[in-house]
């Protein structure tokens, strides 16, 4: 923007001065009570925002665009603009228009940027999910080395761990952070992955990345002399940490949030799941982007926002440790074996808010009375909570138990000092209880009963006086004043009255006084409103510096209020559902019987359907290929194999009759089919890609599940590439998978290679149609049905019969060689032949006939039972 100094009005000065130094993000600049945006910057909104857009005086002789949002509403505009991929900067006043004026008539109220508001910076309620993460990442690489760290500065939760750029994506999708942080000039290499897991990228000087000068500004923020208290980083870890440190500090103007000490993860400890895979599962998120219909929303039992988060923390990363498994299963099992103690500690939870939020706002000046009254009540059912579990409890409970109690102190702290039911902010006031603060209370009365003191003040005087018709009164002019009859005058002015009564003024009839302590008290009275506030302010900022002290505790405390709660969920769903705890061990095994999906098993129960439910065993042969037509439920049970594994890892029981699961590091899925056309990427090429991924990093600790593949392309390229996958699977990735194929000749690899196995999901023929049975056993399919289920599906009888007749010549030049395909292919366009007359209905047999004659209801015992025996001589 060119500037004429001649023209630039002083405010549009600072404006600009301001504007400049922030270029990337929007300009909220506060004007009395509006939030207003000028130039380029006001155009953008209004268009995003869907506001006026109206126009502020002339810059270089051209009109100012102008819009502007009101302040008290500004977090809803706030929301919409991250979302559409903005940054805002916000520009507070930071003093009031009469200081400016102090310092000349025509000076500009000063203004500064207080916050950056990006995606991953987010605290507010309003703007976050309350039973989701919002993480900030950075990533760091240093030589061949490589780490990412994540923060949720709404929590304070703050991880690194060393991970490889091949890893990035699968951590990435695991973590799904709002944000993610690089090194400038490295973006293009990141850029893909990062959009590719829907977060947004932001690039920071080399300088924040520095190693050195990292730990020093890590220890600075947390107050420590070295990082070792913390555990042993790596350069490049601390690179990382230190790249969300100096983001943090840039975005809130130094005033940082309440990070907990850093926690250090190991690639190892999580089962790895590509971003592809947890799609094709939907794990946390539907097809259709919604939570309606993942395996997170079917299973979430959760009471409380941090039960919630830690259960898709567990659910996106399935650990790979066998104690920590076997010490959630624990907790599980407990709880499922008394659900009288499940159901009291449920109750408990109810009554439980968000404390880490609550926390981090008050930490971050963000809060308010309302969080301090949530974290009072958190502390009392945290009380409450212990008293319920005071017996024998798994060792993960036993622990959490330990820091439901100790905040006595706290708690009768916040007790004595807030009201029941607290205002939202701290500037409306009335949130300090009375009794806490005598000067509080005392300007209360003062503000609230100010007659009645005055009242008072009157009863002295008189009694001082002598005097019953002396009056204390009130006028814009003198103020409160003391008034009695020309009659008392002299005794009021002589000694020792005058001592106490200072005469102010004399009328025709009246003598007026006032008195040091009337004067003191109009002036408490007059401002004593506004000294409430103040007091109640000073008291607010008091309370918040104790509960930060012990941020600690109340860390731990959520912590073990969520342990509490995803236990009690997950044992919950289990009676409800009728799930199993299974054997997770270090075997190679995966022996599942009578296996269900607990989504489609959820949305079939709503239909009043049973769920027909299947075995799967992959221990003697570690690959099953599945055979069997569409619609016959192959990606059902491909799909609900992998959701065992990772609800069995995940520590929570799971939907099945038993189940024996070897640890499984990592799962792919290349299940269902998409196009990619934002990278010119066909549904083949897609598919391609993604078993690519599988063949190159599956170990053989890999499950992986494997529907279709080749389908895509030509009937001979498609099966000579599933063929070749299956055999490399078998071969060198020596992993456990489930492979579903239309391509019938390649049941004939369970002949070839020792760990195959052939298996099918079976129907029905019945008069031309097929009856889908669901059931899952060992054997190959005959045919695939296509025709019948296109018959289904609905398309017209003249092509489906047409289809027919086209199959049965294929089927036959296939038999006997080229000249019938040739006979086909010459009678082309289909639709040129006289369609085969549709298959009569066989006639009902003397069975069925007589059958169909008979009312039930009319039959005596006795008719029954010799209808029976003349329907036996019928057949």
């Amino acid at each position: 923007m060119s500037t004429k100094k001649s023209t630039v009005t002083p405010m549009m000065a600072q404006f600009l001065e301001i504007k400049a130094a922030y270029p990337d993000a929007l300009l909220f600049y506060r004007m009395g009570d509006f939030y207003e945006m000028f130039f380029d910057d006001a155009i953008a909104a209004a268009e995003a925002l869907d506001i006026a857009l109206t126009k502020r005086g002339k810059h270089d002789d051209q009109d100012i665009p102008m819009c502007g949002v009101p302040h008290h509403a500004a977090e809803g505009y706030f929301l919409t603009l991250i979302r559409k991929g903005f940054r805002v900067a916000v520009c507070e006043q930071m003093e009031s228009p009469a200081e400016a004026k102090k310092r000349g008539y025509k000076s500009v109220v000063k203004r500064e940027v207080v916050r950056l508001v990006t995606p991953g910076t987010l605290t507010e309620d309003s703007l976050l999910d309350a039973r989701r993460h919002n993480f900030l990442a950075a990533y760091a690489v240093i030589r061949d080395e490589a780490a990412l760290a994540w923060v949720d500065i709404s929590t304070g939760a703050f991880h690194v761990m060393p991970c490889s750029g091949v890893n990035l994506g699968p951590e990435l999708a695991r973590l799904t952070p709002r944000e993610v942080i690089v090194a400038d000039g490295s973006e293009a290499d990141w850029a893909g992955i990062v959009s590719d897991n829907g977060a947004t990228l932001t690039t920071l000087g080399a300088a924040a990345f520095d190693s050195t000068a990292g730990e020093k500004r890590l220890c600075a923020l947390y107050k420590v002399g070295s990082l070792d208290a913390f555990g042993g980083f790596s350069r490049v870890e601390i690179s990382a940490m230190s790249a969300v440190a100096e983001y943090l500090d840039i975005t809130q103007k130094g005033n940082l949030p309440l990070l907990r000490p850093p926690v250090q993860e190991g690639q190892s400890a999580a089962m790895q799941i590509d971003a592809a895979t947890r799609r094709s599962l939907e794990l946390t998120h539907a097809m259709n982007g919604g939570k309606q219909g993942s395996l997170l929303h079917c299973i979430d039992r959760t009471i409380t926002a941090g039960g919630a988060r830690m259960l898709e923390r567990r659910l996106s990363s399935p650990s790979c440790t066998l104690p920590v498994i076997h010490a959630r299963q624990d907790c599980v099992e407990h709880l499922v074996n008394n659900t009288r103690l499940t159901e009291d500690i449920r109750d408990q939870l109810r009554g439980v808010h968000d404390l880490d939020r609550a926390l981090s706002r008050l930490a971050l000046d963000r809060g308010g009375p309302r969080d301090m009254a949530a974290i009072r009540n958190t502390l009392g059912q945290a009380q409450a909570l212990a008293e319920c579990v005071t017996g024998d409890l798994p060792s993960l409970l036993a622990d959490a138990a330990k820091d439901l109690t100790g905040h006595d102190e706290l708690l009768a702290l916040l007790d004595d000092a807030l009201v029941a039911e607290p205002p939202l902010l701290s500037r409306d006031g009335g949130f300090i209880a009375p009794g806490y603060d005598e000067e509080l209370d005392e300007v209360r009365k003062l503000r609230d009963e100010g007659r009645s003191v005055i009242a008072a003040m009157q009863a002295e005087f008189i009694e001082l006086s002598g005097i019953p018709s002396l009056k204390i009164k009130h006028n814009n002019v003198l103020g409160y004043f003391i008034e009695t009859t020309a009659t008392h005058a002299d005794k009021m002015m002589a000694a020792p009255l005058n001592e106490t009564f200072i005469h102010r003024q004399t009328t025709a009839n009246q003598v007026r006084f006032t008195t040091v302590e009337l004067s003191e008290i109009e002036t408490r009275i007059l401002n004593a409103g506004g000294r409430a506030l103040e007091i109640e302010k000073r008291l607010y900022s008091s309370l918040t510096q104790s509960i930060v002290a012990l941020s600690g505790q109340l860390g731990a405390l959520a912590r073990a209020l969520a342990e509490f709660d995803l236990a009690t969920s997950l044992a919950h769903l289990s009676v409800a559902e009728n799930w199993t705890r299974p054997l997770v061990d270090d075997s190679r095994a995966f022996e599942i019987t009578g296996g269900r999906h607990p989504v489609v098993e959820a949305a079939l129960q709503k239909a009043g359907e049973p769920f027909i439910a299947n075995d799967c065993g992959l221990t003697d042969a570690p690959i099953w290929l599945l055979t069997g037509p569409n619609m016959a439920g192959k990606s059902t049970f491909l799909r609900q194999n992998a959701l065992l594994a990772i609800l069995a890892q995940m520590g929570g029981y799971v939907p099945a009759g038993k189940a024996h699961i070897g640890i499984v590091s990592q799962i792919f899925s290349r299940v269902g089919a998409s196009d990619d056309l934002a990278r010119g990427r066909s549904t083949f090429m897609v598919e391609m890609v993604e078993t690519a991924a599988i063949l190159n990093q599956a170990d053989d600790r890999a499950l992986v599940i494997l529907d279709e593949i080749g389908r895509g392309t030509a009937t001979y390229d498609g099966l000579s590439i599933a063929w070749a996958t299956l055999e490399h699977l078998h071969d060198v990735n020596r992993c456990r998978a489930l492979f579903a194929t239309h391509y019938h000749e390649m049941s004939a690899l369970s002949n070839k290679l020792d760990g195959v196995e052939n298996a099918t999901v079976t129907v029905k023929e019945w008069e031309g149609d097929v009856i889908f049975l669901h059931e899952v056993k060992r054997g190959t399919a005959d045919r695939s049905y296509g025709v019948q289920v296109a018959r289904l599906a609905g398309l017209p009888p003249v092509v489906v019969e047409r289809a027919k007749v086209v199959l049965e010549a294929l089927e036959k030049g296939e038999r006997e060689g080229g000249s019938a395909q040739k006979a086909i292919i010459d009678d082309l366009p289909l639709f040129s032949a006289t369609p085969a007359p549709s298959p009569q209905k066989p006639k009902d047999s003397e069975v069925e006939t007589r059958l169909k004659s008979i009312l039930p209801d009319e039959l005596t015992p006795k008719e029954a039972l010799s209808l029976i025996y003349e329907l036996r001589d019928l057949i």
